[in-house]
């Protein structure tokens, strides 16, 4: 490991842009003034004058980094932003124009500054102020009535991901001491595939290690092509020491030895744009017949590894499946070549009218990966964000496998790039959660209507046979996921407003979001930036590093940190001392910081770090399941077998032993399945697939209010030009967006940058609805679109990118 120094001089800073401007619905507002930018290289050693200083913090929100922000502090107040401009140019966690929009955030006119009431009807918005006596008293009283009339597994923490910090959410760890609450399992980011590939690479298998997975720094170093399936680093993971920078590198390094890079996207998205040797274009939610297309010319051409597979991999062929799947051509191997339960031949003509990948097209890919010699292939988390994305995401994964290619150097495992192996501080412990049944993550709703039907075998509750109780109690901190970024916005509106069904919300965030307004009490939070805050390197940054900072101004209004609000509800329910062990906010900071230290004790002493700032370190490249290829005997996977499992013998039991509905399917082989609202599910009314993306401008629907970011980086749904031609519609046109669930409207950009009969939706824009009107969204939101139906494994929020729609000029 290699060790960056501190602060030192560096190229890479912003300009303030005088003379440059941005033309807002406000006027003209100088990049200088969005991004709160300097020309001077600062540091915490520079002379500044006595009414100035300099203070660390981090940006939180969840695009995977933790970029470092370094505040100009004049009299008290924020003037303006640098960023990272410590050791290395080569390691610097600068943040992107987003989060240099972070000033506007923390000065917002529409920050929330009191606590407040809720006076109409859910979702309406109305509220009154109230003292923070009040609050905290009503909070207590109603987590003291669900407890005792219902039990602790009626309150629900919902998944939350707007802000990440060492004591930044102590929701769960108040309830602990309570005697627990209904806990969830997956995530919204990864929730088919957190689901699916232990199935097929083991128990402790996560999407957020390097033990699965290869790290961009490896590809650079060794790899001869890399293909990607839907990932697009510069517009999921921006930031300059997150993977778009990695991805870079890696550009440069393949490119500049004679390799390809070739981006998979229903888009010629950001990363690909100028980046890749070639965008293939494809219908969304068709990525596995892809695949099986691809092992079709391999097994025909005789470039399948035959020696991996039946050393390494379960089910490929007759001889490797299990025995009780012997005798009934149930192999991978009898799938792909039409000898398989749907004997059809997955050649490239039949995967050509799925995918509309030509396929002369498909059969040159085939031939480009199979003689590559380190081909690095990953997929991001949108192909797993279908209907049928458990299959889509080991089918991916399935094709390193095919052809032996993995756990060598230059190589993946058909994961996404790998994350840092190291996190050198901890965060608040939660402790123990007495409730030891868990529901899917994004079962919560289903739970609140009907939780007591739920059980392990139609709802996948984890942990018990099914459910004791409805939920009753909603606990959401700093998330939009009550409606904004959920599924079916209408039907989720619906079920909130009901209040014999969920009797209390609690809803703490920083500004009215759509999911603020379902609160019956909502708290106003500060912000990390004025607290103080540790954490971290972000998740999907390749280094290892702590970022310590303080306030850089006083939180506004009625403002308050949220662990000493959760003291105080604490205290009125008999268990402060146990909350906070003794200590405050800033004391499990230091306490924390200085754990991480005794395990790191090349972190530099505590106040020296709140100067510094930001401590970083590189890591070395990782090889996903070296260790297992290697030597699989001495290292097995923690599947049943030990190996990689083509053909899993517990989904078959599974799918035996749940309780599906019409249409659903759990699959022991990685096939291609449509899925719900996938390949072939348009109709006369709804002619169209939809498929969201992540918008650049906004990291899910954080920063999704800015209105210079919008202007910036409009939100605009993509249609292929013919397609707009016979709507009669251009560019810059408001559009109505229909689907069976509801109804957008949302400016349009004709562009043949996304394949036609597919729209692109940017997720995350806010919701703006009349909900006792006409339920048109004119903030032009995706999840007003989309279905709430859980995947048939996960229980998952595969609708998200799985929608039939029509398009007309508004």
């Amino acid at each position: 490991m290699k060790t960056i120094g501190k602060s030192t001089l560096s190229r890479r800073t912003f300009c303030k842009a005088s003379g440059a401007a941005l033309l807002t619905a406000a006027g003209a507002v100088s990049l200088s003034s969005l991004y709160s930018c300097t020309t001077k290289n600062d540091s915490a050693e520079q002379k500044l004058p006595d009414n100035e200083k300099i203070v660390w913090n981090a940006c939180n929100v969840n695009c995977g980094g933790n970029c470092a922000f370094q505040w100009r502090v004049v009299d008290g107040a924020i003037a303006y932003m640098e960023s990272d401009n410590t050791g290395d140019n080569s390691l610097q966690a600068r943040a992107c124009l987003r989060g240099r929009s972070m000033h506007r955030w923390l000065n917002h006119p529409d920050r929330l500054k009191y606590p407040m009431k809720r006076v109409g009807q859910r979702g309406e918005g109305k509220f009154e102020q109230i003292s923070w006596d009040e609050a905290i008293q009503t909070i207590a009283d109603k987590l003291k009535y669900t407890i005792d009339s219902y039990g602790n597994d009626a309150i629900h923490i919902v998944y939350a991901t707007g802000m990440y910090s060492a004591t930044g959410n102590s929701s769960a760890r108040l309830m602990n001491c309570l005697g627990g609450y209904l806990g969830r399992h997956f995530d919204y980011s990864t929730n088919m595939l957190s689901a699916a590939m232990p199935y097929f690479y083991g128990d402790d298998f996560s999407p957020y290690d390097n033990v699965h997975a290869s790290s961009f720094s490896e590809a650079a170093a060794n790899s001869d092509l890399i293909v990607m399936f839907g990932n697009s680093p510069a517009e999921t993971r921006m930031g300059g020491a997150n993977a778009t920078w990695d991805f870079a590198q890696v550009r440069e390094a393949v490119q500049g030895r004679g390799g390809k890079i070739i981006n998979i996207d229903l888009r010629l998205n950001e990363s690909a744009s100028g980046s890749t040797d070639e965008w293939l274009p494809i219908r969304p939610g068709t990525d596995a017949a892809l695949v099986h297309a691809l092992a079709y010319e391999w097994v025909t051409n005789d470039q399948v590894d035959l020696d991996f597979l039946h050393k390494y991999c379960v089910g490929f062929d007759e001889q490797t499946l299990p025995d009780s799947a012997k005798g009934a051509n149930k192999s991978y191997h009898d799938y792909v070549m039409g000898t398989g339960y749907d004997k059809v031949a997955k050649t490239p003509e039949w995967a050509s009218s799925i995918t509309q990948v030509p396929a002369e097209r498909i059969k040159q890919l085939a031939a480009d990966i199979a003689a590559a010699k380190a081909p690095f292939i990953c997929q991001g988390w949108g192909p797993q964000r279908h209907t049928n994305g458990e299959d889509t995401s080991r089918a991916i994964s399935l094709l390193p496998c095919l052809i032996g290619k993995i756990g060598l150097p230059g190589t993946n495992t058909g994961q996404r790039e790998a994350e840092p192996p190291i996190y050198m501080v901890g965060s608040l412990p939660d402790g123990d959660n007495a409730v030891e049944h868990s529901i899917p993550v994004y079962q919560w709703l289903n739970a609140i209507d009907h939780g007591k039907e739920m059980t392990a075998l139609n709802a996948g509750v984890k942990g018990a046979d099914k459910l004791n109780n409805d939920i009753k109690l909603i606990w959401n901190y700093a998330g939009n996921c009550l409606t904004n970024q959920h599924g079916d916005i209408n039907y989720t509106h619906d079920i909130l407003s009901d209040e014999s069904k969920c009797e209390f919300i609690l809803v703490w965030d920083t500004v009215m979001t759509s999911s603020a307004k379902y609160a019956d009490i909502l708290l106003p939070d500060a912000m990390r930036s004025e607290q103080m805050n540790l954490v971290n390197q972000g998740y999907s940054e390749y280094y290892t590093g702590v970022l310590l900072g303080t306030a850089a101004q006083d939180p506004p209004f009625e403002c308050r940190c949220s662990y000493d609000v959760m003291t105080e509800i604490a205290d009125k329910l008999g268990v402060k001392e146990a909350f906070t062990e003794g200590r405050t906010h800033d004391d499990w900071v230091r306490y924390l910081y200085e754990q991480g230290r005794a395990d790191y004790p090349e972190l530099p002493e505590f106040d020296k770090m709140i100067k510094q700032g930001i401590f970083k370190k590189t890591v070395d490249p990782a090889i996903g399941l070296k260790d297992f290829r290697d030597d699989p005997a001495a290292n097995p996977l923690s599947t049943p077998s030990g190996k990689i499992e083509i053909y899993s013998e517990a989904l078959a039991k599974i799918a035996g032993e749940w309780e599906l509905t019409d249409g659903e399917a759990i699959n022991p082989l990685p096939v291609f399945t449509p899925g719900f609202y996938g390949y072939g599910s348009v109709t006369p009314e709804f002619p169209l697939y939809g498929c969201g993306f992540h918008h650049k401008s906004r990291a899910h629907s954080s920063f999704g209010f800015i209105e210079e970011l919008q202007e910036a980086a409009r939100n605009e749904i993509w249609i292929n030009p013919l397609d707009a031609e016979s709507r009669l519609f251009n560019s810059g046109d408001t559009c109505s967006v229909k689907s069976p669930r509801g109804e957008i409207h949302v400016e349009a950009r004709v562009t043949a940058r996304v394949i036609p009969g597919t729209v692109a939706i940017p997720q995350g824009a806010w919701h703006d609805a009349d909900m006792a009107g006409d339920r048109i969204d004119k903030g032009g939101c995706v999840n007003t679109l989309t279905a709430y139906r859980p995947t048939p494994l996960a229980k998952g929020n595969g609708p998200a990118h799985s929608m039939i729609v029509q398009v007309a000029k508004a």
